[in-house]
């Protein structure tokens, strides 16, 4: 075989564009999802930007991105339109990345150049945080935001405050309303380091609030990484060696809530990714899209795990395209869950065709199990909101949500399936010893009681709060005991 050529800018073609982003995060995540957003803007429009990529700790990946010029491919798989997809791009976005701890100086560089505009941030949930102990003097603070600060103070200095050298901030972090998190941290630092900036903190302060500008966001993609198991035939496929594959679902979605102090439009004006065709939605409020993504993307997966587990099919995509199974998904889906929602129809009608093309997704072997960890606090959060306003609306309980609860109360008995495999639910203890004392009375009525009454689960009684759900987590509890999970879930459909 012949030998594979290293990849760089030597061996590889790579577009040379003005450096208007700094990106805090070189993970797989944000070249998976960001840097390729931004690939696409550079080809599909008049964008034309460049990213550095700046390492938010001590240990990171900006040498070996380096040793690739910062260079690398993506592999994006899943089904689109009914149909696979399976493609291999070569993502030329990066301009350079940085280490701050180790390269300062050209770390606090960044803010001198005039046409830097662009913040973005994956520094995970625990990177957007005030600690007080970090000082001004730092090289650098060791939070992501007291970074961030002494950044922006060393532009609103280098450029004597003026107002086009503000910055758009969009963090990616899974933290619901990331950007106001992370502006109240920043004010926080301004605050706390009053002393060191001096004769500039009032100027600084309002600078900051007047012409920065900090978005709060929302992502999606299924982003696996590096591609262990395929990269000897992707390397072939490409004809390099490239060290820094990332593997993604083709599935992605951004939603930008733009800061309070400009519009939509100004947003857009910016950052014209509608132009690319790509499906970053710029809004005024997040709120109704976390809601969307939380409802119709986890909230199905949370009861079709146990439904398909104890009906012996253990991956997702299976569940979806079995014939009774995938009838009860549909039924929580699209009848249940997309009732409750405030966005048109039309636009939750398309997402959750998109969710469940998702969850068949070709390539990626999704096991049931892995998503039934802590399925109760995931039932709080995802469907019982859901259960409660499809009440409210229709004046009767969604049948399938039901069903969907009395088959996670029956996966905590525990034992084992029609096949011999066992049956090991994992959560924390004290819901494990109440299921567990629950069930050992053998009376699926002071199950359906105990649980619904369980205040650490649900911090209320829903035996009261939710009227006929009792009746009928019992009537489900039997009809599974009695008949078996398949043949149960036929008798709801």
């Amino acid at each position: 075989m012949k030998e594979l050529k290293s990849l760089n800018k030597l061996t590889a073609p790579k577009s040379t564009m003005p450096e208007r982003i700094i990106q805090f995060g070189e993970g797989n995540f944000l070249r998976a999802f960001v840097d390729w957003i931004i690939h696409n803007m550079n080809q599909k429009t008049d964008f034309n930007s460049s990213v550095v990529v700046v390492q938010p700790i001590e240990r990171g990946m900006v040498d070996w991105l380096n040793g690739q010029d910062c260079l690398y491919h993506l592999n994006l798989q899943g089904k689109e339109n009914g149909r696979p997809v399976n493609t291999l791009t070569r993502i030329d976005a990066i301009s350079r990345a940085l280490n701050p701890y180790t390269q300062h100086q050209a770390f606090m560089a960044l803010a001198e150049q005039p046409e830097m505009r662009f913040i973005i941030s994956n520094t995970t949930e625990a990177g957007i945080a005030f600690d007080d102990s970090c000082k001004f003097t730092d090289a650098p603070a060791s939070s992501y935001p007291g970074k961030l600060v002494q950044l922006l103070f060393h532009r609103y200095q280098y450029f004597n405050g003026a107002p086009d050298r503000g910055m758009i901030i969009m963090p990616c972090e899974l933290i619901f309303l990331n950007g106001h998190h992370l502006k109240a941290c920043i004010n926080q630092y301004i605050d706390l380091w009053k002393a060191d900036l001096g004769a500039d903190y009032e100027g600084f302060k309002a600078w900051f609030r007047d012409h920065c500008f900090v978005c709060a966001t929302l992502v999606d993609r299924i982003v696996p990484g590096f591609p262990r198991d395929t990269i000897k035939e992707i390397q072939e496929k490409i004809c390099y060696k490239d060290n820094l594959v990332v593997k993604a679902e083709s599935f992605h979605l951004w939603v930008i809530e733009k800061a309070e102090n400009m519009t939509v439009e100004q947003l857009q004006e910016e950052f014209p990714a509608h132009k690319a065709g790509l499906h970053v939605l710029i809004t005024d409020n997040e709120k109704p899209y976390h809601a969307r993504k939380v409802t119709l993307l986890n909230g199905p997966h949370t009861v079709l795990s146990p439904v398909a587990f104890l009906s012996n099919v253990d991956i997702v995509r299976d569940a979806c395209e079995h014939p009774v199974i995938g009838k009860y998904i549909h039924k929580v889906q699209f009848d249940e869950l997309m009732q409750t929602l405030d966005l048109p129809m039309e636009e939750l009608q398309q997402f959750a065709t998109d969710v469940m093309e998702r969850f068949e997704n070709p390539f990626v072997d999704h096991q049931v199990t892995s998503i039934m960890l802590n399925s109760f606090p995931k039932y709080e959060t995802r469907d019982l909101p859901g259960l409660k306003i499809y009440l409210e609306r229709k004046g009767e309980l969604p049948r399938g949500l039901v069903f969907g609860l009395a088959a996670i109360i029956t996966y905590y008995k525990g034992g084992k399936r029609s096949d011999g495999t066992a049956i090991t639910p994992n959560d924390n203890k004290k819901i494990m010893d109440r299921l567990t004392e629950l069930w050992n009375t053998g009376d699926t009525q002071k199950v359906a009681e105990g649980v619904l009454a369980f205040d650490y689960i649900w911090h209320e009684d829903l035996n009261k709060t939710v009227p006929g759900l009792t009746e009928l987590v019992k009537k489900y509890l039997d009809l599974i005991q009695e008949k078996g999970m398949l043949d149960a879930v036929k008798d709801i459909l």
